[in-house]
């Protein structure tokens, strides 16, 4: 396939019209490697990566904690309809016995023409603080345990990529040493203060769970993980950018602190997801949707019912320029569970995942 005429977002964050070419699904860099000569007519449109949404619960009805090989599929297929071709299906805090149930479809799942590659599972509980388990369900939270986690990892056949704790939690520090090697570590869904944090980020965690949201706020006498984590410049941090979990201020904010090469957008999106307004559950717990707002009955906001898309569009309209948006959609995710090699960007070798897009970014055609 040849696509012809678009205006490429290339590597160093510019836009450059010409032909990317295309073979078995890999991104090649002339035209005489190509067999399959199909034109595709890209003028006036722009060209963009497919996005990578590491951290996604569900969407359509379905959640990948419901431990149903159809239902990820399904899942996969909308994520891609809607321009995310890389996904990180994502658990909740449930029993370890039920985690190695579930993290076993993800390896079925994939594979599917129609659908989002599996490129990784987000392994969120259950080493997560009470005090700050927001959706999960606090009965199954443990401390860190190497056990558990290899335990699920074996069941994945190797696909989990990240892992949140958080850091207070009794054994948090060697666990993070223990595995730092094998899995990427993030700090999420904790009570932690700033010198806590930085223990974590020193002993290798490198990753922050939907920054804000489920850790205490930022303090100018008590910066706490979100302080921590901008000092330390080998840490990402994720954020949900859907117009509900966080202030369009405190999105700038956050792309000024960490840079534009350190922010991940995230969907963090439940089965609501695509849905009409009504109940809908996450992780074994009733969830009400009203114009794509998630809570559990007693308000607790429960996941978002927004795509990576529209959560990538949502950032331009708080005045994100373009390219850190699309960055932070793209190459940023990609970078931070360490499979850029693969996907992220639009580059001589890797995936032909790309979006075709006007210049209001309404999508027209997924590769």
């Amino acid at each position: 396939m040849i696509i012809k005429g678009a205006s490429v977002f290339c590597e160093d964050g510019t836009f450059q019209v010409k032909d990317v070419f295309v073979e078995d699904h890999k991104i090649v860099a002339t035209e005489a490697e190509v067999s399959d000569k199909t034109v595709v007519d890209a003028n006036g449109y722009k060209l963009i990566p497919g996005l990578v949404d590491v951290h996604s619960h569900g969407a359509c009805g379905h959640d990948f904690c419901d431990c149903d090989i159809e239902g990820v599929k399904e899942i996969l297929r909308f994520e891609k309809a809607h321009g995310i071709t890389s996904y990180c299906p994502t658990s909740m805090t449930l029993s370890k016995e039920m985690l190695v149930d579930i993290f076993a479809t993800a390896k079925e799942a994939d594979g599917i023409a129609d659908g989002a590659r599996v490129i990784g599972i987000n392994m969120e509980g259950p080493f997560i603080a009470p005090e700050k388990k927001g959706a999960q369900n606090g009965a199954y939270i443990q401390a860190p345990s190497a056990e558990t986690f290899r335990a699920c990892q074996q069941a994945s056949g190797g696909l989990i990529k990240l892992v949140t704790l958080a850091p207070e939690m009794e054994g948090s520090v060697e666990f993070i040493k223990e595995l730092k090697d094998e899995v990427h570590i993030s700090v999420g869904h904790t009570t932690a203060d700033y010198d806590t944090a930085k223990a974590a980020f020193e002993a290798g965690a490198d990753h922050v769970t939907h920054l804000y949201n489920a850790m205490p706020p930022l303090n100018h006498r008590a910066p706490g993980v979100i302080g921590a984590a901008a000092d330390n410049n080998h840490v990402y941090a994720e954020l949900i950018s859907d117009g509900l979990h966080i202030h369009g201020s405190a999105i700038r904010a956050a792309f000024r602190m960490f840079g534009p090469e350190r922010i991940v957008l995230i969907s963090d999106s439940m089965m609501a997801c695509g849905m009409e307004n009504g109940e809908y559950e996450l992780g074994g717990q009733k969830v009400f949707m009203k114009d794509r707002k998630a809570t559990l009955a007693d308000g607790t906001i429960a996941g978002s019912a927004t795509c990576l898309y529209d959560c990538m569009k949502i950032a331009m309209s708080f005045d994100i320029p373009e390219a850190d948006a699309i960055f932070a959609a793209t190459r940023n995710p990609a970078k931070s569970i360490g499979v850029y090699d693969r996907v992220g960007s639009i580059s001589v070798g890797k995936e032909a995942d790309m979006l075709l897009v006007d210049d209001e970014y309404h999508l027209k055609q997924v590769f």
